[in-house]
């Protein structure tokens, strides 16, 4: 069986082919190898982090509603973040420490991003919250089912569309510095709807993807460690879904 592609940067072609005991071999004994139970429950301890780092940073900006209280912990939190994402991509095996760190600096981030939101739009991160988790365990249990198949066509679509959103935020960013400004697709336009819901439509089918090469990982005997580089990748893509979905709700929320 050919080892599974996904977009998800954290969970690449070669993630599994390239440590011990995988995937083809079985070097490793069995008490020492990747399960599912044990990702489920490593992803759950991720969330943990993020929730009390982010719980912790609302409330501090609560208190002031100055942005200028927090400012230190969103750049710590987005530059250590992505430092931290990098070495767990690079070093799988250092995984059980540095996905628990960038856990807890996504947190802060998180937590500053979604206080700001919420003073402006009343309830909106709770809302945003509630449809990233349920649009988790749906998927989980579509996936589960055999109700969504992963095939060749739609990894690659979902591949693809990954890779055009990624760019085309990274040329938005690049323009930013010029005065360039993507009014239409970043406002509360239509277009601009349009655009947020296909991209957190592209952002959960990422979790679709990255349910499949964790189980992949399992069959093919990945050793204990893989189990948090696994839930690391899941906290990726569930970081940016949120991201994304309380962007959309501001859009919606905006229009009233």
């Amino acid at each position: 069986m050919p080892l599974l592609k996904t977009s998800n940067p954290a969970l690449g072609e070669n993630t599994f082919r390239s440590v011990p005991g995988g995937p083809y071999g079985r070097m490793i004994d069995a008490t020492a190898r990747m399960t599912l139970s044990g990702t489920v429950n490593k992803t759950g301890i991720l969330l943990l982090c993020a929730l009390a780092t982010a719980a912790w940073t609302w409330n501090d900006f609560l208190q002031t509603r100055d942005i200028s209280d927090i400012a230190g912990r969103l750049m710590i939190g987005t530059f250590g973040g992505l430092i931290f994402a990098f070495v767990t991509i690079f070093k799988k095996e250092w995984s059980a420490v540095t996905a628990p760190i960038y856990a807890l600096l996504e947190g802060m981030v998180l937590g500053g991003v979604s206080a700001m939101f919420d003073l402006r739009y009343p309830g909106i991160a709770i809302q945003a919250v509630s449809l990233t988790f349920g649009t988790l365990l749906v998927l989980l249990l579509a996936y589960r089912s055999g109700l969504i198949r992963v095939t060749q066509k739609l990894r690659l679509g979902i591949v693809a569309a990954t890779g055009g959103i990624m760019l085309f935020y990274l040329a938005e960013m690049l323009l930013g510095f010029f005065g360039i400004r993507f009014m239409t697709v970043n406002g509360a336009g239509p277009i601009g709807i349009l655009f947020s819901l296909f991209v957190v439509g592209i952002a959960a089918l990422n979790l679709v993807l990255d349910f499949d090469f964790v189980e992949q990982g399992v069959s093919y005997g990945a050793p204990k460690y893989m189990e948090w580089y696994g839930a690391f990748g899941i906290m990726v893509t569930l970081v940016w879904l949120y991201l994304e979905i309380i962007r959309l709700l501001s859009k919606l929320n905006s229009r009233r």
